[in-house]
């Protein structure tokens, strides 16, 4: 095997951490989603997510909610969640020594949370963080008030706060590994 599919291949099998945290934090969230689904129905207009039609742009998006019934697209869903949080711990095994027990322990020392409170990583760091706070919780509020929790508005805010915060965080680490 030529040098260059053998460091590809290892690629593929040893994901970065942070690619095996963003796999667990995907797969949390679809778990949440649909453990609200269940619960509450996570459609705007109140109604129950169908996963299936909703992610492959079926025409039966959403169902009427009645509390607890499962529908095998609930089912699936949460599969597909459990699933992506496996691949994620599975990574953080190959790629942090001590897995994902002590990747948490380290969490509240991580640059994301510690420049929550402070300036000493840098004022970049700082902003990125609160940037990244201000998204989630733009999400998680807006979403309770409104019953927005699958809509592509809401996500888009989220999502813009939360990747600058992310890239101002990668800008100061690639200042660091210079």
């Amino acid at each position: 095997m030529p040098e260059g599919e053998s460091e590809w291949k290892a690629a593929l099998l040893r994901p970065s951490s942070k690619a095996s945290v963003a796999a667990i934090i995907l797969g949390s969230w679809m778990l949440v989603l649909d453990v609200l689904n269940i619960v509450i129905g996570v459609h705007s207009d109140g109604g129950k997510v169908r996963w299936i039609d909703f992610l492959t742009n079926g025409s039966e998006v959403s169902q009427a909610h009645e509390f607890g019934i499962l529908i095998p697209d609930d089912l699936l869903f949460s599969a597909l969640g459990f699933g992506i949080i496996a691949l994620g711990m599975m990574g953080l095994g190959r790629s942090v020594e001590g897995g994902f027990k002590t990747w948490s322990k380290q969490l509240p020392s991580s640059p994301i949370f510690s420049s929550l409170l402070s300036t000493s990583g840098g004022s970049n760091r700082t902003i990125g963080s609160w940037l990244i706070l201000l998204g989630a919780m733009f999400y998680i509020i807006w979403s309770s008030l409104y019953s927005t929790w699958v809509d592509p508005g809401v996500y888009s805010v989220m999502i813009a706060l939360v990747a600058i915060g992310f890239g101002l965080h990668a800008v100061e680490d690639s200042k660091v590994n210079q």
